[in-house]
């Protein structure tokens, strides 16, 4: 269970930089678009990379997170819960400032520092469940 704890950490700080390089891709397609003269306005649908950055933020990320969460009660890792339920809080607080964003556009600066957040405390959980796992000591069978 500690290997998938950790496993399931690292996916979600490796989430962070895919979402990041997706949401890149998607403006600069648009930028791209405007120079050849497509108009932008309430009537566009993102291109397929904002799709992108939409589907693995709304569906695989917080499903990851709360995965991560049902299997830190399993993994008998020192603080494993905390910091599993720590990434699920910041997780669905990104989804919250994703959606309040179009509201409050301001609210997308908040949306893209809280992303560096979820990747910090997936990274501190993955270490945790690294470190609990090295601590282990060797069982009897194993040692003879």
């Amino acid at each position: 269970m500690r290997s998938a704890y950790r496993i399931l950490a690292i996916l979600i700080a490796l989430g962070v930089v895919v979402q990041a390089a997706v949401i890149a891709g998607a403006w600069f397609l648009v930028l791209n678009d405007l120079d050849s003269g497509t108009v932008l306005d309430k009537n566009s649908e993102g291109n397929w990379a904002h799709v992108v950055h939409g589907q693995i933020g709304v569906m695989v990320m917080p499903l990851l997170a709360l995965l991560l969460l049902i299997v830190s009660f399993f993994a008998r890792i020192p603080g494993g819960v905390k910091w599993a339920a720590i990434t699920l809080g910041v997780t669905i607080l990104q989804v919250v400032l994703a959606f309040a964003g179009f509201a409050a556009p301001v609210l997308g600066l908040l949306h893209g520092v809280n992303a560096f957040a979820i990747a910090g405390v997936a990274g501190v959980a993955a270490r945790k469940a690294r470190e609990a796992t090295s601590a282990v000591p060797a069982s009897p069978a194993a040692v003879s």
